[in-house]
Protein backbone atom coordinates (compact mmCIF):
# COMPACT_ATOMS: atom_id res chain seq x y z
CA UNK A 1 0.00 0.00 0.00
CA UNK A 2 1.54 3.05 -0.85
CA UNK A 3 1.45 6.47 1.08
CA UNK A 4 -0.83 8.02 -0.60
CA UNK A 5 -3.45 5.40 -0.45
CA UNK A 6 -2.05 5.09 3.81
CA UNK A 7 -2.11 8.58 4.54
CA UNK A 8 -4.62 10.78 2.04
CA UNK A 9 -2.89 14.22 4.01
CA UNK A 10 0.68 13.05 1.81
CA UNK A 11 -1.26 12.84 -1.56
CA UNK A 12 -0.25 16.51 -3.00
CA UNK A 13 3.30 15.68 -1.36
CA UNK A 14 3.65 12.22 -3.77
CA UNK A 15 2.74 14.32 -6.43
CA UNK A 16 4.87 17.41 -6.20
CA UNK A 17 7.75 14.82 -5.42
CA UNK A 18 6.70 12.80 -8.64
CA UNK A 19 6.38 16.17 -10.78
CA UNK A 20 9.77 17.03 -9.42
CA UNK A 21 11.45 13.58 -10.49
CA UNK A 22 10.10 14.29 -14.20
CA UNK A 23 11.09 17.59 -14.14
CA UNK A 24 14.31 17.53 -13.34
CA UNK A 25 15.65 15.03 -15.87
CA UNK A 26 13.94 17.47 -18.44
CA UNK A 27 15.85 20.59 -17.27
CA UNK A 28 19.16 18.30 -16.89
CA UNK A 29 18.66 17.27 -21.10
CA UNK A 30 16.86 20.76 -22.47
CA UNK A 31 20.39 23.34 -22.43
CA UNK A 32 21.35 19.72 -24.99
CA UNK A 33 18.13 19.62 -26.80
CA UNK A 34 18.65 23.52 -27.23
CA UNK A 35 22.61 23.13 -28.81
CA UNK A 36 20.86 20.12 -31.37
CA UNK A 37 18.07 22.38 -32.28
CA UNK A 38 20.24 25.48 -33.24
CA UNK A 39 23.31 23.87 -34.27
CA UNK A 40 22.36 20.52 -36.07
CA UNK A 41 18.39 20.02 -37.11
CA UNK A 42 17.78 24.37 -38.08
CA UNK A 43 20.87 23.49 -40.61
CA UNK A 44 19.87 20.43 -41.41
CA UNK A 45 16.45 21.43 -42.47
CA UNK A 46 17.80 24.52 -43.88
CA UNK A 47 20.11 22.22 -46.56
CA UNK A 48 17.03 19.84 -47.19
CA UNK A 49 15.13 23.25 -48.41
CA UNK A 50 17.63 24.51 -50.23
CA UNK A 51 18.14 21.41 -52.55
CA UNK A 52 14.49 21.58 -53.38
CA UNK A 53 13.10 25.20 -53.31
CA UNK A 54 16.66 26.88 -55.35
CA UNK A 55 16.40 28.76 -57.84
CA UNK A 56 12.59 27.61 -57.71
CA UNK A 57 10.43 24.76 -56.19
CA UNK A 58 11.76 21.93 -58.09
CA UNK A 59 13.08 18.10 -58.21
CA UNK A 60 15.23 18.55 -60.85
CA UNK A 61 18.50 18.28 -58.82
CA UNK A 62 17.70 14.76 -57.55
CA UNK A 63 16.47 13.60 -60.99
CA UNK A 64 19.90 14.56 -62.43
CA UNK A 65 21.58 12.59 -60.15
CA UNK A 66 20.80 9.13 -61.56
CA UNK A 67 21.88 10.24 -64.87
CA UNK A 68 24.83 11.80 -63.57
CA UNK A 69 27.96 10.23 -64.45
CA UNK A 70 29.82 11.97 -61.98
CA UNK A 71 28.11 11.61 -59.22
CA UNK A 72 27.71 7.91 -59.50
CA UNK A 73 31.80 7.23 -60.05
CA UNK A 74 32.30 9.28 -56.99
CA UNK A 75 29.26 7.47 -55.32
CA UNK A 76 30.98 4.23 -55.72
CA UNK A 77 34.59 5.48 -54.73
CA UNK A 78 33.35 7.01 -51.43
CA UNK A 79 31.22 3.60 -50.94
CA UNK A 80 34.55 1.48 -52.40
CA UNK A 81 36.62 3.16 -50.00
CA UNK A 82 34.45 2.87 -47.15
CA UNK A 83 34.39 -0.80 -47.72
CA UNK A 84 38.28 -1.54 -47.93
CA UNK A 85 38.43 1.07 -44.84
CA UNK A 86 36.12 -0.89 -42.55
CA UNK A 87 37.30 -4.50 -43.42
CA UNK A 88 41.39 -3.19 -42.89
CA UNK A 89 39.74 -1.76 -39.14
CA UNK A 90 38.16 -5.38 -38.81
CA UNK A 91 41.02 -7.14 -39.30
CA UNK A 92 43.54 -4.85 -37.52
CA UNK A 93 40.90 -4.03 -34.70
CA UNK A 94 39.67 -7.61 -33.67
CA UNK A 95 42.98 -8.69 -32.54
CA UNK A 96 43.65 -5.62 -30.55
CA UNK A 97 40.50 -5.71 -28.46
CA UNK A 98 40.99 -9.29 -27.66
CA UNK A 99 44.32 -8.03 -26.19
CA UNK A 100 42.46 -5.28 -24.14
CA UNK A 101 39.68 -7.45 -22.64
CA UNK A 102 42.97 -10.10 -20.96
CA UNK A 103 43.87 -8.54 -17.59
CA UNK A 104 47.76 -7.48 -16.80
CA UNK A 105 49.64 -4.66 -17.61
CA UNK A 106 49.96 -5.17 -21.45
CA UNK A 107 46.18 -4.40 -21.30
CA UNK A 108 46.64 -0.91 -19.90
CA UNK A 109 49.30 -0.03 -22.69
CA UNK A 110 47.34 -1.25 -25.32
CA UNK A 111 44.60 0.83 -24.18
CA UNK A 112 46.72 3.77 -24.28
CA UNK A 113 47.93 3.05 -27.48
CA UNK A 114 44.43 2.84 -29.33
CA UNK A 115 43.27 6.32 -27.29
CA UNK A 116 46.66 8.27 -28.62
CA UNK A 117 45.27 9.04 -31.64
CA UNK A 118 42.10 11.21 -30.20
CA UNK A 119 44.61 13.25 -28.41
CA UNK A 120 46.16 14.04 -31.91
CA UNK A 121 43.98 16.65 -34.76
CA UNK A 122 42.78 14.52 -38.05
CA UNK A 123 44.71 16.95 -39.96
CA UNK A 124 48.08 16.48 -38.35
CA UNK A 125 48.14 13.36 -38.49
CA UNK A 126 47.16 13.12 -41.89
CA UNK A 127 49.96 15.78 -42.21
CA UNK A 128 51.90 12.83 -40.71
CA UNK A 129 50.92 10.64 -43.91
CA UNK A 130 51.98 12.96 -46.22
CA UNK A 131 55.36 13.04 -44.65
CA UNK A 132 55.69 9.15 -44.34
CA UNK A 133 54.56 8.06 -48.27
CA UNK A 134 55.93 10.74 -49.63
CA UNK A 135 58.24 10.80 -53.14
CA UNK A 136 60.77 11.74 -50.59
CA UNK A 137 59.46 10.68 -47.12
CA UNK A 138 60.43 8.39 -44.51
CA UNK A 139 58.80 4.98 -46.10
CA UNK A 140 60.87 5.83 -50.01
CA UNK A 141 63.80 6.85 -47.93
CA UNK A 142 64.10 3.59 -45.65
CA UNK A 143 63.58 1.57 -48.64
CA UNK A 144 66.06 3.31 -51.18
CA UNK A 145 68.70 2.93 -48.00
CA UNK A 146 67.98 -0.42 -47.45
CA UNK A 147 68.44 -1.38 -51.27
CA UNK A 148 65.13 -2.56 -52.01
CA UNK A 149 64.07 -0.37 -54.74
CA UNK A 150 66.49 1.95 -57.02
CA UNK A 151 63.53 4.39 -58.05
CA UNK A 152 61.07 6.14 -55.11
CA UNK A 153 57.79 4.42 -55.24
CA UNK A 154 54.17 6.40 -56.06
CA UNK A 155 52.35 5.70 -52.83
CA UNK A 156 51.03 9.75 -52.20
CA UNK A 157 47.70 10.34 -54.30
CA UNK A 158 46.46 6.71 -54.32
CA UNK A 159 43.73 5.15 -53.14
CA UNK A 160 46.65 2.85 -50.75
CA UNK A 161 47.58 5.97 -49.11
CA UNK A 162 44.10 6.85 -48.67
CA UNK A 163 42.64 3.41 -47.43
CA UNK A 164 46.29 3.72 -44.91
CA UNK A 165 45.78 7.08 -43.33
CA UNK A 166 41.70 6.16 -43.00
CA UNK A 167 42.63 2.84 -41.34
CA UNK A 168 44.57 4.72 -39.03
CA UNK A 169 42.18 7.26 -38.22
CA UNK A 170 39.45 5.47 -37.31
CA UNK A 171 40.86 2.17 -35.85
CA UNK A 172 39.75 3.26 -32.11
CA UNK A 173 36.16 3.26 -33.96
CA UNK A 174 36.52 0.02 -34.28
CA UNK A 175 37.79 -1.85 -31.32
CA UNK A 176 36.30 -0.11 -28.60
CA UNK A 177 32.77 -1.60 -29.28
CA UNK A 178 34.39 -5.10 -29.66
CA UNK A 179 36.28 -5.00 -26.39
CA UNK A 180 33.32 -3.51 -24.85
CA UNK A 181 31.12 -6.69 -26.19
CA UNK A 182 34.40 -8.83 -25.32
CA UNK A 183 33.86 -7.72 -21.72
CA UNK A 184 29.97 -8.65 -21.50
CA UNK A 185 30.90 -12.18 -22.58
CA UNK A 186 30.82 -14.53 -19.42
CA UNK A 187 34.64 -16.04 -18.76
CA UNK A 188 32.75 -18.88 -17.18
CA UNK A 189 31.53 -19.93 -20.49
CA UNK A 190 35.08 -20.09 -22.56
CA UNK A 191 36.15 -22.05 -19.43
CA UNK A 192 33.76 -24.45 -19.78
CA UNK A 193 34.34 -24.99 -23.25
CA UNK A 194 37.91 -25.60 -22.69
CA UNK A 195 36.82 -27.87 -19.80
CA UNK A 196 34.43 -29.99 -22.16
CA UNK A 197 37.27 -31.06 -24.57
CA UNK A 198 37.07 -27.62 -26.94
CA UNK A 199 40.12 -26.67 -28.82
CA UNK A 200 41.23 -22.66 -27.76
CA UNK A 201 40.88 -21.70 -31.03
CA UNK A 202 37.21 -24.04 -31.66
CA UNK A 203 36.11 -22.19 -28.51
CA UNK A 204 36.78 -18.84 -30.01
CA UNK A 205 35.03 -19.54 -33.32
CA UNK A 206 31.87 -21.07 -31.03
CA UNK A 207 31.66 -19.28 -28.27
CA UNK A 208 33.61 -15.56 -28.21
CA UNK A 209 33.24 -14.58 -31.69
CA UNK A 210 29.26 -15.51 -32.02
CA UNK A 211 29.10 -13.47 -28.95
CA UNK A 212 30.95 -10.36 -29.83
CA UNK A 213 29.15 -9.97 -33.10
CA UNK A 214 27.07 -7.36 -31.51
CA UNK A 215 30.24 -5.25 -30.60
CA UNK A 216 31.94 -6.19 -34.61
CA UNK A 217 28.29 -4.73 -35.81
CA UNK A 218 28.47 -1.81 -33.79
CA UNK A 219 32.03 -1.21 -34.96
CA UNK A 220 31.50 -1.78 -38.85
CA UNK A 221 28.66 0.77 -38.09
CA UNK A 222 30.89 3.48 -37.20
CA UNK A 223 33.72 2.88 -39.29
CA UNK A 224 31.49 2.91 -42.67
CA UNK A 225 29.60 5.61 -41.16
CA UNK A 226 32.26 7.87 -40.69
CA UNK A 227 33.81 7.09 -43.77
CA UNK A 228 31.18 7.89 -45.92
CA UNK A 229 31.59 11.67 -44.83
CA UNK A 230 35.64 11.69 -44.64
CA UNK A 231 36.92 14.85 -46.02
CA UNK A 232 40.62 15.93 -44.81
CA UNK A 233 42.20 12.52 -45.04
CA UNK A 234 41.54 11.98 -48.79
CA UNK A 235 41.85 15.30 -49.80
CA UNK A 236 45.14 15.75 -48.27
CA UNK A 237 46.56 12.00 -49.04
CA UNK A 238 44.22 11.10 -52.35
CA UNK A 239 44.35 11.76 -55.73
CA UNK A 240 41.46 13.35 -58.63
CA UNK A 241 40.17 9.59 -58.79
CA UNK A 242 40.00 9.29 -54.94
CA UNK A 243 37.37 11.50 -54.66
CA UNK A 244 34.84 11.07 -52.67
CA UNK A 245 31.01 12.64 -51.84
CA UNK A 246 32.12 15.21 -49.52
CA UNK A 247 34.97 16.27 -51.42
CA UNK A 248 32.85 16.79 -54.12
CA UNK A 249 30.02 18.63 -51.92
CA UNK A 250 33.26 20.97 -51.08
CA UNK A 251 33.99 21.59 -54.77
CA UNK A 252 30.40 22.43 -55.56
CA UNK A 253 30.25 24.74 -52.61
CA UNK A 254 33.31 26.83 -54.21
CA UNK A 255 31.74 27.17 -57.18
CA UNK A 256 28.74 28.71 -55.61
CA UNK A 257 26.34 25.82 -56.55
CA UNK A 258 24.43 25.79 -53.37
CA UNK A 259 21.24 23.41 -54.76
CA UNK A 260 23.74 21.04 -56.16
CA UNK A 261 25.25 20.62 -53.06
CA UNK A 262 22.38 20.63 -50.42
CA UNK A 263 21.19 17.55 -52.94
CA UNK A 264 24.31 15.93 -52.72
CA UNK A 265 24.57 16.58 -48.99
CA UNK A 266 20.85 15.33 -48.50
CA UNK A 267 21.61 12.14 -50.62
CA UNK A 268 24.46 11.17 -48.29
CA UNK A 269 22.65 12.13 -45.40
CA UNK A 270 19.75 9.74 -46.65
CA UNK A 271 22.34 6.85 -47.91
CA UNK A 272 23.60 7.15 -44.27
CA UNK A 273 20.26 7.08 -42.68
CA UNK A 274 19.37 4.38 -44.99
CA UNK A 275 22.37 2.02 -43.49
CA UNK A 276 22.36 2.83 -40.29
CA UNK A 277 18.47 1.34 -40.40
CA UNK A 278 19.63 -1.91 -42.21
CA UNK A 279 22.24 -2.63 -39.05
CA UNK A 280 20.23 -1.82 -36.76
CA UNK A 281 17.42 -3.76 -38.08
CA UNK A 282 19.91 -6.85 -38.61
CA UNK A 283 21.89 -6.15 -35.41
CA UNK A 284 21.30 -5.49 -32.37
CA UNK A 285 24.21 -2.58 -32.62
CA UNK A 286 22.64 -0.78 -29.62
CA UNK A 287 23.75 -3.00 -27.04
CA UNK A 288 27.38 -3.13 -27.91
CA UNK A 289 27.47 0.98 -26.90
CA UNK A 290 26.62 0.42 -23.62
CA UNK A 291 28.93 0.88 -20.84
CA UNK A 292 27.86 -1.49 -18.42
CA UNK A 293 25.61 -4.67 -17.81
CA UNK A 294 24.87 -7.30 -20.52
Amino acid sequence: MSEALAFPALAPLSRIRLRWRLTVPVLMVAPLLVFMLVFYIEPVLAMLLRSVAEPHWTLSNYTQLAGDTVFLHVFWTTLRTALAVTAGTLLLGYPVALALVRPGRAATVTLVIVLLPFWTSILVRSYAWMVLLGRHGLVNEALTAGGLIDHPLRMLNTSIAVHIAMIHILLPYMILPIANALRQIDPSLAKAALGLGASPFRTFRDVILPLSMPGVAAGVLLVFVLSLGFYITPALVGGPRDMTISMLIAQQVDQLNWPYAACLSATLLATTLAIMAVFQRLFRVGNAFRLTGR
